[in-house]
């Protein structure tokens, strides 16, 4: 009895046929070729990313450990000298101002503005306005932000607006600035009042001459002043002691007007015993007053100086102004993020929200956030690397005199090295610390981005 032979494997549409004149290649023989194609491919990558970043990276930590010229081995006393210095600690301060407020704010100011631009009609227009100012370098922005800060009001916007909001309810005083003509009369108090320099008794008229104010300046409805008639209680006048061409000092000359409107006011033994008005004239009476050793007193509020506004720019508000710069800057960026995030919700959960009655807020605080908490997060850790490195905004913004109370490490690192101090040693070692603080940032956005996956 014959053995059959085994049968053949069997392949649709005859590919037995074609098995068996084309077998399969083993794959490991184009693994080596594949190797070398990779390196090759990476090799100038890798000599790049050496060339600019290990090597730089590198060379800055030797010279950290170098004197001032990098001449000489120091060690780690370029360290123990940033940490003793107080530009060095006040820089690090305001860094982690930085930190904690700026990100967080711009990150809150464009989840707010993402949720209203869905609301509004011409979403694209308004979108495309808050984004602007991502295209200005932060040197443009900050010198026009400077002139936004600017002490005066008659250059810096903010200050103009908040003089003309405060003169609607409090308006300047007409007689600011003016000034006793000498001080036989009167004299200036440690409160800034004008008073009389001698006691005045009733009976008499009490001249009190002022200077200081063009006569333009003086209200319409100031008359020519005279001097009032002795008579019961006391009497007075103030007036603008200047005459154009000259005049005698002290006494009311012909064509000098009266000072409408002042209060006068009238001491014994340090207590206001009576007070009243100038007329159209410059003059006054107090009829009542009898007796003497009485000081007639003129309150500073009529010669105080106008409302000049606030000083944005000086040491107790210039790092406040720069984040206020930098939020104009950045919340554009903060709004196009999380508005893409916003537009991946799913429209279901937030309608179901709002069919089970919950409100607006409700909605917004309970199903809005949570959804989007993930692309906030990315805004966020950008924010906090990018602050951390800010540097040209500071640089600008800030004027000699608040320069060293708005410092952050990058501008410290610019001042020692090329900003007059030359010394490389010292502006290394803060530029290691500098690295050391985003390093845990940038880490954790790896860290994150590995976790979600792609």
């Amino acid at each position: 009895m014959t053995r059959s032979a085994p049968p053949a494997h069997r392949y649709p549409d005859g590919a037995q046929d074609d098995h068996n004149r084309n077998p399969p290649r083993r794959r490991t023989t184009r693994r080596p070729e594949r190797r070398t194609v990779a390196v090759l491919f990476l090799v100038p990558a890798v000599v790049v990313l050496a060339v600019l970043v290990v090597w730089p990276i590198v060379d800055t930590i030797w010279f950290s450990l170098t004197n001032s010229s990098g001449t000489r081995f120091v060690g780690l006393d370029n360290y123990a000298t940033m940490v003793g210095t107080s530009e060095t600690r006040r820089a690090i301060r305001n860094n982690m101002v930085w930190v904690l407020v700026a990100p967080t704010v711009v990150t809150v100011v464009g989840l707010i503005l993402a949720v209203l631009a869905d609301r509004i009609r011409f979403v694209t227009a308004f979108r495309m306005i808050l984004f602007m100012p991502m295209a200005v370098s932060f040197l443009a922005a900050g010198v026009s932000w400077r002139l936004v800060y600017d002490a005066s009001p008659d250059r810096g916007a903010l200050n103009a607006a908040l003089v003309a909001v405060h003169d609607m309810f409090e308006p300047p005083s007409p007689y600011a600035g003016m000034r006793p003509r000498g001080d036989l009369v009167l004299a200036r108090t440690p409160s800034g009042d004008y008073q009389t320099v001698r006691p005045v008794d009733a009976g008499s008229v009490v001249a009190l001459p002022l200077v200081g104010l063009a006569s333009d300046k003086l209200p319409a409805r100031a008359q020519p002043a005279g001097m009032p008639a002795p008579g019961e209680g006391l009497a007075g006048v103030v007036w603008l002691d200047f005459r154009p061409g000259g005049g005698t000092a002290g006494v009311v000359d012909p064509d000098e007007r009266g000072l409408p409107g002042l209060r006068v006011e009238v001491l014994r033994g340090g207590t206001v015993v009576a007070s009243t008005r100038t007329d159209d004239f410059g003059r006054f009476w107090l009829p009542r007053l009898t007796g003497g050793g009485y000081t007639v007193r003129l309150p500073h509020a009529a010669f105080a100086e106008p409302f000049a506004g606030v000083t944005w720019l000086g040491p107790a508000l210039i790092t406040p102004s720069v984040i206020v710069s930098y939020l104009w800057l950045w919340a554009g960026f903060a709004m196009l993020m999380i508005a893409a995030g916003l537009s991946g919700l799913p429209r279901q959960a937030l309608e179901a929200a709002r069919v089970d009655g919950a409100t607006e807020w409700q909605v917004f605080r309970r199903v809005t956030v949570p959804l989007v908490r993930p692309v906030l997060l990315v805004v966020l850790v950008t924010l906090v690397i990018n602050v951390l490195k800010i540097f040209d905004l500071v640089y600008v913004l800030a004027p000699d005199s608040s320069r060293g109370a708005a410092t952050v490490v990058a501008v410290e690192m610019y001042r020692v090295s090329f900003g007059g101090g030359l010394n490389n040693g010292l502006a290394s070692a803060l530029s290691v610390l500098l690295f050391l603080l985003v390093l845990p940032a940038v880490a954790g956005n790896i860290r994150r981005q590995r976790r979600e996956g792609p």
